[in-house]
């Protein structure tokens, strides 16, 4: 008899992951002009200093060069890149005062901000991991100049990529200016169809959480767009409020989707053939031409071909909507009236700008999160100094790209790191007994910089391509022989990091993902309540707006739960199972869509006392998960006290809250 294969566990196979991209080819032209030119200059003008400087500044730059809209791209690499700056800046001030053993507080205190800022989202927390490791390395690496001129020196180099980037693009869609965001509203309608054809199939929920994050990236464009605009006191062309439109239709019509993805049912090809064709209009500028035919077989697909007319007619529109006449409320710039709130949203939530509740700088995700980032770069740090005084900074800096914990898995991004480490250092003393002269450093950091961006599919290629470059600056500036010295100092600070980040305290998962997940819940319990509290044939702008919220809110939840899932960490039985909570949370949401679109189309509406029962229910659950000593029993919620026949799916609402009341009470 065949013995059953155990599954190999998510923290063993988590480090041999590889994510599937395409090859940016216009991001490497970018890499390969950057570092290796840059520090070739500073050596053909014999300041090697300052082409260093630059070199690193771009190197940073280049980790946050992704596929995106100019202004999202001058966003995520224009915070970070001001970060790196003011971090050289405070490092090479530490080293202009002979700090020492002051180093350790000194790094402590940016280690804290750095790792509490991680809850304020991606790019913050990027720009925040840049800023400690620009510290790090400015108050380590033995490079003359002044304080002031070294971190112009590293803004420069950011500067340089940010210029490349938007010179050196991809070819353009049609549309001009507004390329950007129109192939990120096409993608949506591509997400769309996908979501369509797998229907009725196991796929459906792993299709419908591509779509959510196909409208996030689309949402963010568009509102970074608008927030241009305003900054320019600039009215809004025609085009932009067209696709302004357009995507509000694209927004209506994936909530329909929904609602068919809820029911359950394989769909027609032809139902997906229609989103295809929109998504083929905006890339070339043409007309969707001929969609499917209607059909009101059920209210999901009522709604559907309802919302597919509405798409039909804003895309046949060549002028945008007239503005709504001025009323009472607060007055906007001029051309933006007709906005609509689902898209209106402030660019700054866009990069994490709007702190929520639960994560402030000093909250308790943001207490834990930069005590581990700052006992961590400490302890680090003060191994360093007793070792090897001259060449500190690299222990650190290693600890600095392993140790924050939104960033991967803690023992998987160690293994990786150490490994391209090893691999990184043996290719550079490859290329340094192949090459001769003193240009060969540059060339390496040139290739180094080509292959980063094609290397953030996995992170041990990331660390092979920073690597190089780091050791090409680091030969330059004055330190031929510390590449055997880097597996040594990488080895003791995984070490480092293993150890702090797998203490008692700072590794709770309920402190660091219980945030996010009560959050995800407490904006699924508004979308619910909206949809049952809401007027008939109330406006469903606002409705659309909390849907997108909840949905923002659960990826940031399951980004988090997934990293739970794959972490070392023995007491698991102690916490509640994070993907299965926020996994019944996302069928809350796609349960309570279904819903509005039911009662939109004439379904008998709940009585008050069953709302308000499901929504107490609800906000109990993300109470109880808030506070670890609060029981979640009050939460229950019997499906059969829920009789409301046209609008089923309330039941599968209080089921799933009962899910979510059997893996919370864990804890």
């Amino acid at each position: 008899m065949l013995r059953a294969q155990r599954a190999v566990p998510a923290w063993l196979a988590h480090p041999f992951r590889w994510q599937r991209l395409p090859v940016p080819w216009a991001a490497v032209a970018r890499g390969a002009l950057c570092a290796g030119p840059l520090l070739g200059a500073g050596l053909a003008t014999g300041h090697p200093a300052p082409g260093v400087l630059a070199g690193l500044g771009s190197m940073l730059a280049g980790v946050n060069d992704r596929p995106g809209t100019r202004r999202t791209g001058i966003v995520h690499i224009g915070l970070p890149a001001l970060a790196s700056a003011l971090g050289m800046l405070i490092g090479a001030s530490l080293q202009a005062a002979g700090a020492g053993w002051w180093l350790v507080p000194a790094l402590f205190a940016v280690g804290f901000v750095s790792g509490a800022d991680s809850v304020a989202g991606p790019v913050r927390s990027n720009a925040g991991m840049q800023m400690l490791a620009t510290t790090v390395l400015g108050a380590g690496m033995p490079l003359p100049g002044a304080p002031w001129a070294k971190a112009l020196y590293m803004l420069a180099g950011c500067l340089w990529l940010l210029v490349l980037r938007l010179v050196l693009r991809s070819p353009r869609p049609a549309g001009g200016a507004l390329s950007g965001e129109r192939a990120a509203v096409a993608r949506v309608f591509d997400a769309l169809a996908d979501a369509l054809g797998a229907a009725g199939g196991p796929g459906a929920e792993a299709a419908r959480r591509r779509l959510t994050a196909a409208l996030d990236r689309a949402d963010e464009a568009l509102r970074l767009r608008r927030l241009t605009s305003r900054l320019l006191r600039r009215p809004a062309r025609t085009e932009e409020l067209l696709l302004t439109e357009r995507f509000a239709a694209a927004t209506a019509l994936c909530e329909a989707s929904v609602a068919l993805l809820w029911e359950a049912r394989p769909l027609p090809s032809r139902v997906a053939d229609s989103p295809r064709r929109f998504a083929d209009a905006l890339r070339t500028g043409g007309s969707p031409g001929r969609l499917s035919a209607p059909e009101t077989s059920t209210a999901g697909r009522g709604a559907f071909d309802r919302a597919l007319l509405d798409a039909a007619v804003a895309f046949a529109r060549r002028e945008p909507l007239p503005a709504p006449e001025p009323g009472p409320a607060p007055s906007r710039r001029p051309g933006w009236r007709r906005v609509p709130a689902a898209v209106a949203g402030g660019a700054l939530a866009a990069v994490g700008g709007r702190t929520r509740r639960g994560r402030s700088l000093f909250g308790p995700a943001g207490r834990d999160y930069g005590l581990r980032v700052a006992v961590c770069i400490a302890a680090s740090t003060a191994v360093a100094l007793m070792l090897r005084a001259d060449h500190w900074y690299w222990l650190p800096a290693t600890a600095t790209f392993l140790v924050k914990p939104d960033l991967g898995p803690l023992f998987s991004r160690t293994v990786n790191r150490f490994a391209g480490t090893v691999a990184g250092v043996l290719v550079f003393a490859g290329a340094g007994l192949l090459l001769t002269g003193t240009w060969w450093p540059a060339l390496v950091a040139g290739a180094g910089g080509a292959l980063l961006p094609f290397a953030t599919r996995h992170f041990a290629l990331q660390t092979v391509a920073i690597t190089l470059m780091v050791l090409s600056f680091v030969t330059v500036s004055g330190d031929p022989q510390a590449a055997a010295e880097r597996i040594v100092d990488t080895s003791i600070a995984c070490g480092i990091v293993l150890v702090v980040g797998h203490l008692p305290h700072l590794a709770d998962p309920r402190r660091r993902i219980g945030q996010r997940v009560t959050a995800a819940l407490r904006a699924a319990e508004r979308f619910l309540r909206h949809v049952l509290e809401a007027e008939p044939g109330a406006d469903p702008t606002a409705r659309r707006a909390l849907r997108r919220a909840a949905y923002r809110a659960l990826g940031e939840a399951r980004a988090a739960a997934e990293t739970a899932a794959a972490e070392l960490v023995a007491a698991r039985d102690r916490n509640p199972d994070w993907l299965t909570v926020v996994t019944a949370a996302e069928r809350i949401v796609d349960a309570a869509t279904a819903c509005a679109v039911r009662l939109d189309h004439g379904a008998h509406r709940p009585s008050t006392e069953e709302a308000e029962r499901l929504c107490r229910a609800l906000a109990a659950m993300a109470e109880a998960l808030e506070d670890p000593g609060r029981a979640p029993d009050a939460a229950v919620v019997d499906p059969d006290l829920l009789p409301v026949p046209d609008c089923a799916t309330l039941t599968d609402v209080a089921t799933e809250l009962e899910r979510i009341r059997g893996y919370a009470g864990a804890g």
